[in-house]
């Protein structure tokens, strides 16, 4: 409950590297998400090089802390691998926060930026990272150490979204 309650967005980070081990760890956590069928129609892209990190913000305006982050993961689906028709979003979205909070439970911060909804952008990262078609750049996570702490959330429970047994 403490990684669900306390993680938030982070978007400074400190000039450290993610090491390899635990960036596996962290994979290995999205790879564990629930799925459809257990399809698991996703791919990672880890993003590690300086000039591809700098090359991000000019292709998605709200990725501007890639800039000066050591690591970003680019979720991608592959529509090809879901019996479901667009079952591999909901199947990306649960492998991106699983990625998220093994992030936060290795004192990693992270900010989720959506890709796969903007045409663009989704043709910008095929075209810088050599994706194929038809696989789909789904959420680009950037992460790093964080320089700052984060401001802790206030009360998000809302009973007025609550309803029980009908609207």
């Amino acid at each position: 409950m403490e990684a669900l309650l306390t993680r938030r967005s982070v978007r400074k980070y400190r000039d450290e590297p993610v090491r390899a081990a635990v960036i596996h760890e962290m994979l290995d956590a999205a790879m564990h998400a629930p799925s459809g069928n257990d399809e698991q129609p996703w791919h990672f892209i880890v993003i590690d090089d300086r000039r591809l990190l700098e090359a991000i913000p000019g292709i998605h305006s709200a990725a501007k802390m890639a800039r000066g982050a050591p690591l970003a993961i680019l979720v991608c689906g592959d529509p090809r691998l879901a019996v479901i028709h667009d079952m591999w979003l909901l199947d990306c979205a649960a492998a991106t926060e699983n990625l998220m909070l093994a992030a936060w439970e290795r004192g990693i911060g992270s900010v989720w930026t959506g890709v796969q909804h903007r045409p663009h952008r989704v043709d910008a990262f095929r075209q810088l990272l050599g994706i194929p078609e038809p696989v789909v750049p789904f959420a680009l996570v950037v992460m790093g150490y964080p320089a700052g702490q984060p401001p802790r959330t206030v009360e998000r429970y809302r009973e007025d979204r609550v309803h029980k047994n009908a609207w």
